[in-house]
């Protein structure tokens, strides 16, 4: 099945990459705001299509075309003793401070929340972590 939404014209060409955060309160009494927030908030999409149709948006000021978007899987870690690849498992962002550290990006992924569930689709080795935890190198979805 095709997942299809509304992005800005400026926006939509094939292969670009979007995280989706949910409905803005412009899309309150917008017609079409069943087909833009059709996605689930937090994740990220790569727009595989797009379509000729194009509509006024009122939140981007802009024209928006209609794209076939597919769900992409987000670089993070997990917790090695219950990384399993294909669970579903609670993210939670380890606590640390550590700015400098390689690994910084995927313990505090953008868009991602704290207590949501994902699938683990790969497990990539393990993350080295300069506080302790015992971390795995994963892609979410």
């Amino acid at each position: 099945m095709v997942t299809v939404t509304l992005i800005s014209e400026s926006q939509a060409k094939v292969g670009n990459r979007f995280y989706f955060m949910g409905s803005q309160p412009e899309c309150e009494d917008c017609k079409l705001k069943t087909v833009c927030l059709n996605l689930e908030s937090g994740n990220l999409y790569r727009i595989k299509g797009v379509r000729n149709q194009i509509h006024n948006c009122s939140l981007s000021e802009d024209k928006a075309r209609i794209v076939e978007v597919e769900i992409m899987p987000f670089d993070s870690v997990a917790i090695k003793r219950s990384a399993v690849e294909g669970s579903v498992i609670t993210f939670k962002e380890p606590e640390c401070k550590e700015f400098g550290c390689k690994n910084y990006c995927r313990c505090h992924p953008t868009g991602i929340s704290s207590g949501r569930k994902y699938s683990i689709v790969s497990i990539e080795g393990d993350a080295e972590c300069p506080v302790g935890h015992k971390l795995v190198l994963t892609k979410f979805i």
